[in-house]
Parts: structure tokens; sequence; C-alpha cells
């Protein structure tokens, strides 16, 4: 059985987790989590933006998941729209490029050319 200080972590935990994902934000990530990203890995993206945006404490990133875009062959797919900017979907995602794209585009405002499928 939990004590009530450990089930008051979990509830805080959670807590955060939600407002990772749907709180009004400056900046806004979209993990595609169809079945084709889902299979090449987009769960484990998803888990490592949440990851890192809660590390570095960043409250104005809200990160979300959309179905099948169209871009099979370069899953897992991820759009980062920046209000004001245009939105960067970079492609074959993984948890190293997470870090990277945090670190270069949502934090430096510098887009990743070299994950950058489509810039519109």
């Amino acid at each position: 059985m939990k004590t009530l200080e450990e089930l008051r972590k979990i509830r805080e935990k959670a807590q955060a987790d939600i407002n990772l994902r749907g709180s009004n934000t400056r900046v806004k990530v979209i993990v595609g989590m169809g079945t084709s990203g889902i299979a090449m890995g987009a769960r484990e993206v998803m888990k490592a933006f949440l990851d890192e945006v809660g590390k570095r404490n960043l409250s104005d990133v809200q990160i979300t998941q959309t179905g099948e875009k169209g871009l099979t062959s370069m899953e897992p797919i991820v759009d980062i729209v920046i209000e004001g900017n245009p939105i960067v979907t970079y492609g074959e995602m993984n948890a190293e490029r997470v870090i990277k794209v945090i670190e270069e585009h949502i934090i430096g405002g510098n887009v990743v050319n070299d994950f950058a499928v489509a810039v519109d």
C-alpha cells in the first residue's frame, strides 16, 4: 500500500504530464502516432519529448499526437509548431534527434535542416 506522500508525488507527476500534453503554450509538438509511426518507434519518440521537456521545465511546450500523415517512409514524423513561424516537419525521429530538435529548434529557434522533411 502507498503512503499519502507517495500518492501526492504520483498525483503531482500525473498533473505535470497532463500540463505537457494540453496547456496553452507557445510551442506545439505533434507526434505522428499512426500504425506505421508506432511500428517505427513513435512511442519512444513521444516518451523522449515528454521526458526531455519535463527535465528542462519547458512549460511553454505542448506535446500531443496525431494519426497518419502519409509519409510512411519517413516515420516517425514530428511537427513543430511555433507561434509566428512556419510549421516544420521532421522525419525519421529518434531519442537522440529529439534532444537536438529541442536544443536547436525549440529553445534556439533554428530549424535542424538535417532532419527536416518539410517547412510550411
